[in-house]
């Protein structure tokens, strides 16, 4: 019987595999060269912060049937970052206060990137990423609206992901370096 509280299930897998692609994507060097993001620490969390929070408004939109995977991909997150942290020399004592932030973080993104992505064109979400991503920079910089087009254009292929293939593992991320240059019209998603 207490075998079984360390035997890996189908599930665990499931989402190792998807929030092992949504740090590959994060990780993607472009992102970093061409866009601009800050290659730091922090640039990268809040890049793996901005892919989940675009895996899990897909996961959202199957409604009730994958919410569970929801949870179980962001609780994965909060371990990955508890984990991080103590690599990183975090002292015991302070990585529930260091947590706490990130947690604060990654809700106050999905709000802002939610609501972003809900208003036509980029000019929202630009402004979100300049804050949010960016040091020192605003949203009418090319590297901000570059990487507002790439989530737009990730929403886009993430919808076109089955709710089968999500409950698989399987994950779709557009190349960042693809098509990031045009921007959608004012009207469009």
């Amino acid at each position: 019987m207490i075998l079984n509280l360390f035997r890996r299930t189908p599930r665990d897998d499931t989402i190792a595999v998807l929030y092992g692609a949504i740090v590959a994507q994060a990780r993607d060097p472009a992102f970093y060269r061409h866009d601009r993001v800050p290659d730091t620490a922090n640039g990268r969390l809040e890049m793996i912060i901005l892919h989940c929070v675009l895996v899990l408004g897909r996961l959202e939109a199957e409604g009730e049937a994958l919410r569970p995977l929801g949870q179980a991909l962001f609780d994965h997150f909060c371990s990955d970052m508890d984990a991080n942290l103590r690599e990183m020399g975090v002292g015991d004592m302070a990585v529930p206060r260091k947590m706490k932030g990130i947690a604060e973080a990654f809700y106050g993104r999905k709000r802002a990137y939610e609501t972003a992505l809900a208003a036509p064109g980029l000019d929202q979400l630009a402004a979100a990423l300049a804050r949010n991503v960016y040091i020192d920079a605003t949203a009418a910089d090319a590297g901000v609206r570059q990487l507002a087009a790439h989530m737009r254009a990730a929403v886009r292929t993430l919808a076109a992901v089955d709710g089968a293939a999500l409950r698989r593992g399987e994950l779709a991320f557009p190349d960042p370096r693809a098509g990031a240059a045009a921007e959608p019209a004012a009207g469009a998603p």
